[in-house]
């Protein structure tokens, strides 16, 4: 992979310390503890489980998939590289702690100061999102990452709501676009149970972004204005249950990608679809999730074009040990892990990491 610079040179494009080079023996999944939200029990008045990133990472490590010494610990994103999306008028807004508790859904943030609200909300968020953009590079890298956080696709550059202050996949893609060689086309898989409204908004209009969006109809945020952006729309009913779910999942994610080939996928890989989750209505198994991600996978891995998972939406507190399965079967399956870079169009990476590494044996041994 190849960095770009810009028109003007390097000087063009703001330093930013998300595109650090990332060792070779660290697997491309993104996590930093600093991604859950903890803050006096006030966390708790949202239905969203705001511990459950860490969670998948501690069911990880119990499977041996992972240690601390070969995950990627993610950076904050600075004001700098959320200015590559973000109007700072957005961003002044956030230091109100009203705005904050109005996207964050979480009305008693309202009286505490601003400072707090930074440190114990907004600062995780960041971290995540600095964690999506390092793992678009990732992605391009190695042929595939997680960042077990993310998703945030409520917001778009002038607007957050739906717990995502920070619009981190509208960010991932725009940095690829602006800083490595050979991305200018992206899709875009949403299949979370609610509408991607925020990055809909984003890139309605932009022809080098294909959005395909599979969605409850009935629920928030019914946004009418940015469904125009979406070319591939799949609008669920209540109660949608894993056969149906699954046929048009494998339907439309075959036909999306083989209507335009993209340079890179980012997936929104949201469990809020989960049977029981209030706020999704939808029907689907533990195990209809698992097929979900690997279905999507496949289709990314049979094309040889590289994928950026992002966890998004999931809010019952068995979420984090369906997104960690999930992670499992993949490995299982041979789309991720070190067999997984083995695809088509990626050799020359893999023989740069063999060089790097100093063998192929040793460049992710805990696969």
């Amino acid at each position: 992979m190849s960095v770009k610079e810009g028109n003007e040179g390097k000087s063009s494009l703001h330093h930013t310390d998300l595109y650090s080079s990332v060792p070779p023996t660290c697997l491309p999944i993104v996590y930093h503890p600093d991604y859950n939200i903890t803050f006096m029990g006030l966390e708790k008045l949202h239905p969203f489980d705001s511990g459950k990133w860490g969670k998948v990472i501690r069911f990880l490590k119990e499977e041996q998939f992972i240690t601390d010494e070969n995950i990627v610990e993610a950076r904050e994103a600075s004001e700098e590289d959320l200015l590559v999306v973000h109007t700072k008028r957005y961003l002044s807004s956030l230091k109100w702690s009203f705005v904050v508790a109005t996207i964050t859904e979480i009305p008693p943030l309202v009286i505490l100061p601003n400072c707090l609200v930074q440190q114990r909300v907004l600062r995780p968020l960041r971290t995540q999102t600095g964690g999506t953009i390092m793992a678009g590079k990732l992605a391009v890298e190695r042929g595939w990452a997680i960042n077990v956080g993310g998703g945030f696709h409520h917001c778009s550059g002038d607007k957050g709501g739906g717990f995502c202050a920070y619009a981190d996949i509208t960010l991932a893609i725009k940095f690829l676009f602006e800083r490595v060689e050979g991305i200018s086309r992206a899709t875009i898989i949403d299949l979370d149970a609610h509408q991607g409204n925020g990055h809909e908004r984003d890139f309605l209009g932009d022809t080098r972004v294909f959005i395909m969006d599979m969605y409850n109809h009935n629920i928030y945020p019914g946004d009418g204005y940015a469904k125009r952006a979406i070319k591939r729309k799949v609008e669920l009913d209540w109660g949608t249950e894993d056969s149906e779910y699954l046929q048009k999942v494998e339907l439309h994610s075959e036909g999306a990608l083989n209507e335009v080939r993209p340079d890179v996928i980012v997936y929104n890989a949201g469990t809020d679809i989960l049977d029981g989750d209030l706020l999704g209505g939808l029907s689907i198994s533990p195990q209809g999730i698992v097929k979900r991600d690997e279905i999507v996978f496949r289709a990314a891995k049979q094309r040889g074009i590289p994928i950026l998972m992002v966890t998004s939406g999931g809010y019952q507190k068995k979420t984090a040990r369906i997104i960690a399965d999930s992670i499992l079967n993949l490995r299982q399956q041979g789309l991720i892990g070190a067999k997984a870079l083995e695809r088509e169009g990626l050799s020359q990476l893999v023989t740069h990491l063999t060089q790097s590494s100093g063998s192929a044996g040793s460049a992710h041994t805990a696969v």
